[in-house]
């Protein structure tokens, strides 16, 4: 069976996970982390892809970003990963794959969903009991848009300018979308970023969809309903 073509619009923000291959580690020490968010600052501005949230986990990496080509996610992670399997493998004296095959991803609507993905991003920690509170994970984008932390990789949405009218106020509002997490949210990303789907309400779905020139929604599940012809 043919791979699903994978949905990507320019300007558009995009949800995206990488898993280790077997959901194995792909993180081995604090060099390695660095290492791969040096190479994610490097290659997100060769291909034009503004990094808004990140989470680098021990076994998979969560990003959410926006390209300005379509194409430029694809460009992105084919480089990233590659660069970093290299040095995996030069470091520690391995062969072979890392990644779980193909990375997965979904098109996130910016007005409803843009914080809330990336809430689910930087709360990953958080729900794997790592860590109490997000700015207790180094790995994380939660220090650089809720606190102000320093970053040459993070580059806001326009929309987090909207926030408040100032630094301080922005990053007020931004913690203030931790207070709670939103289960049904959680299930909905989840399911729009495993099967290559759009995350958005059914407005954004019917303007991406003559677009993507495929489903956007998951169908459901089931034969379709045999149809049953009455004889007169």
């Amino acid at each position: 069976m043919p791979r699903q073509a994978r949905i990507a619009l320019a300007g558009v923000p995009v949800h995206i996970i990488q898993r280790g291959h077997n959901r194995s580690v792909c993180f081995f020490s604090d060099q390695d982390f660095v290492r791969y968010l040096d190479e994610l600052a490097e290659l997100s501005v060769r291909f034009s892809c503004a990094v808004h949230a990140y989470c680098l986990m021990t076994n998979h990496v969560h990003l959410l970003l926006t390209p300005q080509e379509a194409d430029g996610c694809a460009r992105l992670m084919k480089h990233l990963g590659q660069r970093y399997v290299q040095h995996v493998n030069r470091t520690y004296r391995r062969s072979g794959t890392l990644w779980e095959g193909r990375f997965r991803s979904c098109l996130v609507e910016t007005e409803h969903y843009l914080f809330v993905c990336g809430r689910y991003i930087e709360l990953n920690p958080v729900r794997t009991a790592m860590v109490s509170h997000p700015r207790e994970y180094r790995w994380s984008s939660y220090r650089a848009n809720a606190e102000g932390a320093r970053s040459d990789l993070i580059k806001p949405h326009d929309l987090y300018r909207t926030l408040g009218g100032g630094d301080q106020a922005r990053r007020d509002a931004y913690r203030g979308l931790f207070q709670d997490q939103d289960m049904a949210a959680i299930k909905e990303i989840r399911l729009a970023t495993n099967g290559g789907f759009v995350l958005g309400g059914e407005r954004f779905r019917s303007e991406v969809a003559p677009m993507a020139g495929r489903r956007v929604v998951p169908g459901k599940a089931g034969r379709p309903a045999r149809e049953i012809r009455v004889r007169s």
